[in-house]
């Protein structure tokens, strides 16, 4: 295991490095905000001017972003967490759904023995909440990698506009089998349609197994890829206030990406290869708080 372990490794470390291939175009995401620090209602390509190497780039397209959040909540349900424990996941998941903005779109999945939706995607803050009473333990082992590619799943199929966020409760007593095979699917997957990827890793015990310190070092890799926050905790207890923690991280992310612009531009003559060293300047009123690829402000 320690040698699939960095066979991993070589791949975040890999994977890391692949941004936007050499393209005509390129586009960037930016918040812009007016002289008194609101967002700018509304930005023209003129307004604007992007630079890729030092070299100018010549805009094409401004588009307003105002994509909601959608959220997908997975609960490792299993022998990781055990029964004395629902309580405080309980308390926890509610917390984390009331700390979410009203409307926020959330699914509700357990882990063990396999991924399986409780609630599925919905705006309804009374069905979720009521979700969370069907949360009940299992003897079985969460299923932490396989659980991550079906929510990824999930974000592909949906074909409309919005952030995407994963916040996974998971366990150092979670199920390891394949795990490289689908640790690597995994990556691919967030390359081709970014997320952001928040882990709560619980250890029941002081001690960790070889399983278990495979579970801790996917969960940090994942989240530092995607700029997501991983959190190992040891204490029971602290389900019930850390993850309202994560509900309050999450909708202070989705006001930041509230509000942005989607900017088209034609890449600089003779730019060759992944899209770098981008620099842009506004006109005088407006200024510009953040910049991406991918709208994402985790």
């Amino acid at each position: 295991m320690r040698r699939a372990l960095l066979a991993i490794t070589s791949l975040v470390l890999g994977l890391t490095a692949i941004g936007v291939h050499a393209q005509q175009q390129m586009t960037v995401f930016a918040k812009i905000v007016d002289g008194t620090g609101k967002p700018a209602e509304k930005v023209e390509p003129g307004d604007i001017t992007i630079t890729e190497n030092g070299a100018a780039a010549k805009v094409i397209k401004i588009e307003p972003v105002n994509w909601p959040t959608k959220v997908q909540i997975l609960i490792d349900n299993g022998a990781g967490t055990g029964s004395d424990n629902l309580v405080n996941v309980r308390n926890g998941v509610r917390g984390l759904i009331e700390a979410l903005p009203e409307g926020t779109e959330v699914t509700l999945v357990t882990t063990a023995p396999q991924p399986r939706i409780v609630v599925k995607p919905t705006t309804d803050r009374a069905a979720q909440l009521k979700g969370i009473d069907l949360l009940t333990p299992d003897s079985g082992a969460g299923r932490f990698v396989e659980s991550l590619n079906e929510a990824l799943g999930r974000i592909e199929k949906d074909k409309t506009d919005y952030f995407p966020t994963i916040i996974s409760l998971a366990t150092t007593s979670g199920d390891t089998n394949n795990l490289e095979n689908s640790y690597n699917q995994l990556l691919k997957r967030l390359q081709t349609r970014p997320a952001t990827v928040h882990v709560v890793m619980y250890s029941k015990s002081t001690g960790s197994s070889v399983g278990g310190a495979t579970q801790t070092e996917v969960g940090i890799n994942v989240t530092k890829y995607v700029r997501g926050r991983f959190e190992a905790i040891a204490v029971g207890s602290r389900l019930a206030t850390l993850l309202p923690e994560f509900g309050a991280m999450v909708a202070k992310s989705h006001e930041a990406q509230a509000h942005q612009f989607r900017i088209t531009a034609t890449r600089p003559d003779g730019a060759k290869g992944n899209v770098s060293n981008l620099s842009m300047s506004t006109r005088s009123g407006l200024a510009t708080t953040a910049v991406s690829m991918d709208g994402r402000i985790p």
